[in-house]
């Protein structure tokens, strides 16, 4: 476990790494394309040797702090040089021996993009399975993971007074959090989890982040915040001395029971239209639909949630246990991973769970008089790195609330834009006038494909912020010789649908919600 973190010799430590211009976009110069793909595969060889070729100070803080490789004491006191060896020992980065030194954690650059614009963190953390060999230790620290990156990239880019970070492993949430909220509170079991929480925001000379250590919700009894996000250890693993329990993965509960705590727990710690941001596994045992399980958890909150919860995967079980063995580094063909396989298969098969889906949960505390919002759906197929989703599930809960509380009359008086996102594709068969198949495509957001009918296709295209959505239903039934009223009852709720979905959004805009 790295020591208490010292704030000056944090900021003597970002100096250097300033000054060295540690960055992603200089070590990706430094090593090249193929090399930097390589170790997204785990592959951190092609990177050394490149990175080996120059005694740069960039070059030996990424040997040193990316790669996990000793490098010589001159080359280190060089690079290090406000720091200083000593001082980077004092915060547990590096060891010292016979004239070499060697990493202890591992600090990348992270790059982000939100609504405030575009920077860089450097992110510490314990040296993970791409350059150590062998399985990670039980009490690992996390860096920044695909679940990490997916989740501050959902998290709501608007302002927050206070946001709870409830599992911070080495604080991304945190910092991401503390973009929009000035009082961040970051709580783990783990305290050198916080510990590398607190160090990475003085790596970043980011204030205004509190760290509690406990288990859940209990070192926040009885505090509410206008938000909460969560990367919980949501992993399902079974209970048994053949299997690692990883702090920054395993909960320590049976099955899902962790995801299912928090979403029954959220609420009472939200203010009046508060928001939960969390991901999560949720199991289809013998035949229940797992989607409806999580409906279930949130049925059962003590007090009452809106939601929208969306499953990006689903996976067999053999599938999701080999995923977990992997990344815990141990590789197939050995015993161990055999061994471990065995374990996760015999408790799938005890308890009847035949799938497990993963996916986002948003959660938000409903207040009086607010319309309903339960939403439960499967988003397949890719989703862009430009997708800002977090704006996009900001921008679709406003256009929600206000198309529900709109009746069908006020809806027809609306005057509505398609978004500037979407695109129309039609399809033909050879030789024919009509096309037989039209599709809305979204280009942000979650990148959805909807097929409509010419009446429906037709009102969005002519959704210009000109004329209301009555008037162009009318202008449409008579041009498809079809009954007006019959018409505007047929395409009224799917057009509350597009609103929800962000392909057409209402001309004029709206003041934001409190939340």
């Amino acid at each position: 476990m790295i020591p208490e973190p010292d704030p000056a010799l944090a900021r003597a430590l970002a100096d250097d790494l300033a000054a060295a211009g540690y960055t992603g976009a200089r070590l990706r110069a430094l090593w090249g394309v193929a090399a930097d793909e390589a170790i997204g595969r785990g592959r951190a060889l092609p990177a050394r040797r490149e990175a080996a070729a120059t005694d740069s100070a960039v070059a030996v803080l990424a040997r040193l702090f990316f790669l996990g490789s000793p490098v010589r004491e001159s080359e280190a006191s060089a690079a290090l040089s406000n720091v200083t060896i000593g001082g980077a020992e004092r915060l547990g980065l590096v060891r010292m021996s016979s004239g070499s030194v060697t990493p202890s954690v591992m600090i990348r650059p992270q790059a982000y993009v939100d609504e405030h614009g575009a920077g860089e963190w450097w992110i510490a953390s314990d040296i993970d399975e791409s350059v150590r060999p062998g399985p990670l230790p039980e009490d690992h620290v996390l860096g920044v993971g695909g679940a990490s990156l997916t989740l501050a990239g959902l998290q709501l880019p608007t302002s927050a007074a206070c946001v709870l970070d409830l599992g911070s492993g080495c604080g991304i949430q945190s910092l991401r959090a503390r973009r929009d909220s000035p009082d961040v509170t970051a709580t783990d079991i783990s305290e050198a989890a916080l510990r590398f929480t607190r160090l990475n925001a003085q790596l970043n000379a980011v204030d205004g982040i509190r760290t509690l250590r406990g288990s859940l919700f209990d070192p926040v009894q009885g505090e509410v915040f206008d938000r909460i996000v969560s990367n919980p250890p949501f992993v399902i693993t079974p209970r048994g001395v053949d299997v690692p329990a990883y702090e920054y993965r395993d909960g320590g509960l049976t099955g899902d029971a962790l995801v299912c705590d928090i979403v029954m727990g959220a609420g009472v710690h939200l203010v009046p239209g508060g928001i939960a941001q969390l991901l999560g596994n949720w199991e289809y045992v013998d035949g229940e639909d797992g989607l409806h399980r999580v409906r279930d958890w949130i049925a059962a909150s003590p007090v009452p949630l809106d939601a929208w919860v969306i499953e990006r995967d689903r996976m067999d079980p053999i599938a999701y246990a080999e995923l977990w063995i992997r990344d815990g580094g141990t590789v197939p063909g050995t015993d161990e991973f055999e061994t471990m396989l065995a374990a996760w298969l015999d408790d799938f098969e005890a308890r009847g769970v035949r799938e497990v889906g993963f996916g986002y949960i948003l959660l938000r505390r409903r207040t009086e008089g607010s319309p309903a919002l339960l939403r439960f759906e499967r988003v397949e197929g890719a989703i862009g790195p430009n997708a800002a989703l977090g704006m996009h599930l900001a921008e679709s809960l406003r256009a929600h609330d206000r198309q529900a509380r709109l009746s069908d009359a006020e809806l027809a008086e609306a005057v509505l834009l398609v978004a500037g996102d979407v695109t129309e594709a039609r399809h033909y068969l050879p030789g024919a006038e009509d096309p037989s198949v039209i599709e809305l495509r979204q280009g942000g957001g979650f990148g959805r494909t909807l097929a409509v009918d010419p009446a429906l296709a037709a009102l969005v295209g002519a959704s210009d912020g000109d004329l209301p959505v009555g008037r162009l239903i009318a202008a449409i039934a008579e041009l498809l010789e079809v009954d007006p009223d019959a018409l505007l009852s047929d395409l009224l709720p799917r057009v509350r649908g597009l609103l929800d979905d962000g392909f057409l959004t209402f001309a004029g805009g709206e003041a934001s919600p409190s939340a």
